[in-house]
């Protein structure tokens, strides 16, 4: 059974009330360099995996993209997708990304945000994809990195009074399902290594182009929290092309 901890209740109004929620792409810390990482969307045909609120589906048709189709097992993230950003060339579809099944070559660009590592099984993930872009096809996606997964609570030490001492990794080899807190909330995870994430794309004919580990932006630097981001990295961007036949 696929998780879909956002169609719950309690769960999916604290996310509401978080930054990126609000804002969109703007209230995300991590989306000065993703869009650096992106393909000119003009006339593309564009897959967005798990699309959430569906901000990088409104963007993709706002900088040219023909056709969009935002995917996302939530119902209650679509529904806020269709309501924020619906857009005549957005198609919303209700799924789970592994269940989604496209003819292959259908996508100039596949896009993911703060998803993958929901997937317990990233290979066949990874294989779909190839298949469903293009030959010279983007693929651009962030994960939450390697180091913030290992250990599983994705929490930091304290000392007796509350401080932060450090942030714990531990066990980052040995991959696979972790039970992690978000939001107060306990959330299923999958850890994988920086190997396996590279060396799955390479595996299946999407070549490498860029591997980002962001910084928190200066201009947010003075949010709660958000300084001690600089402690470890929290998220990794990575883009792919894939190999022309």
């Amino acid at each position: 059974m696929k998780e879909n901890k956002y169609d719950n209740d309690v769960f999916f109004k604290k996310y509401s009330e978080m930054t990126r929620s609000k804002c969109g792409l703007a209230g995300a810390g991590e989306w000065q360099e993703l869009r650096k990482l992106l393909p000119d969307f003009n006339r593309k045909e564009v897959l967005d995996l798990g699309c959430g609120y569906g901000w990088h589906c409104i963007y993709a048709v706002q900088n040219g993209a023909a056709h969009v189709i935002g995917a996302d097992i939530s119902k209650k993230m679509l529904n806020v997708a269709k309501a924020k950003n619906s857009d005549p060339a957005i198609e919303y579809r209700e799924a789970a990304m592994e269940d989604l099944s496209f003819k292959e070559n259908s996508f100039d660009i596949i896009i993911s945000s703060l998803a993958f590592h929901y997937i317990q099984d990233f290979k066949t993930l990874a294989e779909n994809i190839s298949g469903w872009l293009k030959p010279g096809g983007s693929l651009v996606f962030s994960v939450e990195h390697p180091v913030f997964t290992a250990y599983g609570s994705q929490d930091w030490y304290y000392d007796d009074a509350g401080k932060i001492l450090h942030f714990p990794v531990d066990n980052y080899y040995y991959e696979g399902k972790r039970e992690a807190v978000f939001l107060g909330e306990t959330v299923t995870k999958y850890h994988r290594t920086l190997t396996t994430y590279l060396n799955t794309l390479l595996n299946n004919d999407l070549l490498i182009e860029h591997i980002v580990e962001p910084q928190p932006p200066q201009d947010m630097l003075d949010e709660p929290g958000m300084k001690d981001e600089m402690r470890r990295p929290m998220m990794l961007l990575v883009s792919a092309r894939k190999k022309d036949k």
